[in-house]
């Protein structure tokens, strides 16, 4: 099955370090050193499957939201009434409606939306 490290109180970590974190985590993981503690009490996860365009992403108990990040591929897109190629990322959204209400959810997915079309907002 699935094995996801976990990275606790990201929400209390900067940008460098959940880089920090995600690194040595991920270097536990490929020398197979992960203990029970690296891998339970997920909240929240982000799963990223770079071949596949679109998925929909599977909650694991206790989880309470998963974000699944396809394939980037280019797209034909209208932009001042002209069609011209962008990269496009679709981002699907799995929530735990007992727990976090949908207009949460839909806000959360409008910010990360903004926040990856410009990046330049996350050092301000």
């Amino acid at each position: 099955g699935l094995i996801v490290p976990v990275i606790r109180d990201v929400g209390q970590l900067n940008l460098q370090q959940i880089s920090g974190a995600t690194t040595d985590v991920s270097a536990k993981a490929r020398d197979s050193k992960l203990t029970v503690n690296d891998v339970v009490g997920a909240t929240f996860t982000i799963s990223v499957l770079g071949t596949v365009d679109v998925f929909t992403p599977i909650l694991n108990p206790p989880e309470n939201g998963i974000l699944g990040v396809g394939r980037s591929v280019q797209k034909p897109v209208v932009r001042d009434g002209e069609i011209v190629i962008r990269e496009m990322l679709t981002v699907t959204l799995t929530a735990d409606h007992q727990v976090i209400d949908g207009a949460i959810a839909a806000s959360f997915m409008r910010r990360l939306q903004a926040t990856v079309e410009r990046p330049a907002a996350l050092f301000r």
